[in-house]
């Protein structure tokens, strides 16, 4: 039994597991929001709230641990320019999780990993609906 043993295995090795927390935490970074299962949302918020929390604090020492986990400079670059002065005056909980439904292949639960600040875009106007749509607003005036 597994009893007071925390943190979830999710069918992977040690090494293959922190690998995806750090590439699910660097694509949170870079798109605001990443679509996985919940058991990987729910095992990544952690990781990804604590980069946050490291680029609040701006130091060089931080900015060095965020690389040594992110592994990219480009998205540990992303996190203290951008993403972690979004959140300056907020004391924790920058993340939610906002549950989709089952995925179709497989019916494993799915679930949005997201900034709470985040905006979801609107979605496209398919191009039939628009063309058809602008003669109707002709005629009308």
């Amino acid at each position: 039994m597994r009893h007071q043993r925390a943190g979830k295995k999710l069918g992977r090795d040690p090494a293959h597991r922190k690998a995806l927390y750090a590439n699910l935490a660097g694509s949170l970074i870079v798109h605001g929001r990443v679509k996985t299962t919940v058991a990987k949302a729910k095992a990544v918020r952690p990781v990804a709230e604590k980069m946050i929390t490291l680029g609040r604090r701006g130091d060089l020492h931080a900015r060095r641990q965020a690389l040594g986990y992110l592994r990219s400079q480009e998205v540990v670059h992303q996190l203290f320019a951008d993403v972690a002065p979004r959140f300056t005056d907020r004391p924790g909980g920058y993340t939610r999780i906002v549950k989709i439904g089952p995925r179709p292949g497989d019916s494993a639960p799915m679930a949005y990993l997201e900034f709470v600040d985040h905006v979801p875009r609107a979605p496209a106007v398919p191009a039939v609906a628009a063309r058809d749509a602008e003669p109707v607003a002709a005629e009308a005036s």
